[in-house]
């Protein structure tokens, strides 16, 4: 989930400053806080940590040098050492690649907690050190034992408000009612979020849908196909599919909320109720040769409040440290995934659950799609 999320990320930043929304400087700042570094470079190959260094591998983005002028200079400052920066993608045969060659060059990952989890299990993650790490500026729950949470987004409902006017959808039941709520609909492609909505919409309570019944989802799934118009891949192409017309609603990530929303001057609208939220973390590979003690400082850095709300001022993700909650003004708290009342109106995606099935489950939703 973190790579296209990742990537969208990147995609939001570029789109804000080529609008002047954003200046060149706060562009460099908000990319060097996306990416968690003193980037030297973002390259597609891999960065080797030199000098007592450390290497975050992420999953890139085309950019040039970056500084972080709010955060990592003072890491830097603070301890002597320097992160660097590898977009080259840390999918967990990667990870798993890079610790069977007995010689990691890398050091921490922006990872899914699920995939970290699976990985720390075969010891190749190492666990994480909650002394140093402080698991009260975590959100209750999102801290496991091989990662640490690091930001947030939601799959939500945008829909056409034009056409729904004083109707709107409230819950993905509605979503999957086109009798009642009439027109095309867009899907994820890659599955997550998708199960749940879709046993939501089938009558299963929220606190119910674990373990899935992926039956149950597959079948609600493919007797919609027919109203579904496309399954959208990454954010800017769900934001192009309900801009033009194509669909009168989608499921959609939370970071593109208020950009959809000011792009068609709210003709796109959109609601939190029965969101699913998914969390993105920071993990330590095993053996890491900058050292297990940095980079576990490195984690406890990123859980600044003031850093956490900066990412989502520019590219919308959800703070981990809910300290960040009541720094945000109301204007702006109505776009954050985890405020506590939109929080209360979703459902987070069990990360056990996603350890065990994810990749057979998403097998089989690839089949059904694209039968």
């Amino acid at each position: 989930m973190n790579g296209p999320i990742q990537r969208d990320a990147l995609d939001i930043l570029h789109t804000r400053l080529k609008r002047g929304q954003i200046s060149r400087r706060d562009f460099t700042t908000g990319l060097a806080l996306l990416l968690g570094t003193s980037a030297i470079g973002m390259r597609s190959t891999p960065a080797m940590a030199q000098d007592k260094g450390l290497v975050l591998v992420n999953w890139g983005g085309d950019a040039g040098p970056a500084y972080d002028e709010a955060y990592c200079k003072a890491f830097l400052e603070a301890t002597g050492i320097t992160v660097k920066q590898d977009g080259s993608g840390p999918t967990e045969g990667a990870i798993a690649a890079q610790i069977e060659s007995g010689k990691p060059a890398w050091d921490i990952v922006d990872v899914d907690p699920f995939s970290a989890e699976a990985l720390g299990k075969k010891g190749m993650m190492e666990p994480i050190d909650y002394a140093v790490v402080d698991k009260t500026k975590m959100r209750e729950g999102f801290g496991w034992e091989f990662s640490a949470s690091s930001y947030f987004y939601s799959y939500i409902i945008a829909y056409d408000a034009t056409k729904f006017k004083d109707n709107p959808p409230k819950s993905m039941a509605d979503f999957f009612d086109v009798e009642k709520f009439p027109g095309k609909r867009s899907l994820y492609k890659w599955g997550a979020g998708m199960w749940e909505a879709a046993l939501l919409a089938d009558g299963v309570a929220p606190d119910e849908l674990y373990p899935l019944d992926l039956k149950r989802a597959h079948d609600k799934i493919a007797a919609f196909k027919d109203n579904v118009v496309a399954y959208w891949g990454g954010g800017s192409e769900s934001q192009s599919i309900l801009l033009n017309g194509e669909a009168s609603m989608a499921l959609i990530w939370s970071t593109r909320a208020k950009l959809i929303e000011q792009d068609s001057g709210g003709d796109i609208a959109f609601i939190w109720d029965q969101g699913l939220i998914a969390p993105g973390a920071l993990g330590v590979l095993k053996g890491n040769p900058g050292g297990k003690e940095a980079a576990m400082q490195f984690i406890a850095s990123a859980q600044d409040p003031e850093k956490q709300l900066v990412m989502f001022r520019m590219l919308g993700q959800g703070p981990a440290n809910p300290a960040a909650d009541a720094m945000l003004p109301p204007e702006e708290a109505r776009y954050n995934p985890v405020d506590p009342a939109n929080f209360a109106l979703q459902i987070p995606l069990d990360m056990p659950w996603y350890e065990e099935n994810y990749g057979a489950a998403l097998d089989e939703y690839l089949k059904i799609i694209s039968a």
